[in-house]
């Protein structure tokens, strides 16, 4: 699936993206490499294919009973640039905009 210039354009624009003019053809035959290869997964027929997983099988895990694998709120938040009370404080990145 191929994407144009515009189109290119209005996904930047929506996302907040600049992209420098040299860099905007190569851009947009990335994405639209992307695209394409998303498109021939959907034709993919997976019927009688088992699901993949991801998270470890069998008994799921507690909270009240860490394995190791998971960090307090603060050894979490000890590298970040600004936290407070065991969060992670960010700016704000969603604005209303209009479609």
């Amino acid at each position: 699936m191929s994407i144009s210039r515009d189109d290119l354009e209005r996904i930047a624009e929506l996302a907040r993206l600049e992209i420098p003019a040299a860099r905007a053809e190569a851009l947009r035959l990335e994405l639209s490499a992307v695209l394409t290869f998303a498109e021939a997964l959907r034709k993919l027929d997976l019927e009688g294919c088992e699901p993949s997983q991801f998270a470890p099988s069998g008994v799921p895990m507690r909270m009240d009973q860490p394995d190791g694998r998971q960090l307090d709120p603060a050894r979490a938040t000890a590298g970040a640039p600004e936290s407070e009370a065991g969060y992670f404080i960010v700016p704000p990145i969603v604005e209303h905009i209009e479609p």
